[in-house]
């Protein structure tokens, strides 16, 4: 279950998927899969090979990406991982926003 964003986050995210730019959307997620993870990041490309691309240099699998029929194809990032490909990409203020305590 996704919440802790607003609707404009999400549509600011799935335009830049569409103009082809890769794009990143972080918020609250609960899943009994990941404990302990409490957020994801959804990094997403309309351009699957550049997605792939992208994440092929955090060691990220193009088979990992989740394809979706509507367009807004991503990868999900968790835990570490997560922190450190945000840390990279400048971003870590979207993680930080969901750990406070």
């Amino acid at each position: 279950m996704a919440f802790g964003i607003k609707r404009k986050e999400i549509r600011e995210w799935k335009r830049k998927i569409d103009a082809g730019e890769i794009a990143f959307l972080t918020h609250y997620w609960i899943d009994e899969r990941f404990p302990g993870c409490k957020t994801v990041t959804k990094v997403g490309c309309h351009d699957l090979n550049r997605l792939a691309n992208w994440g092929k240099q955090y060691g990220l699998k193009k088979e990992w990406i989740h394809k979706r029929e509507d367009g807004y194809s991503h990868y999900d990032l968790l835990g570490e991982k997560e922190k450190e490909i945000l840390e990279c990409e400048g971003l870590l203020d979207q993680y930080f926003r969901f750990k406070r305590t």
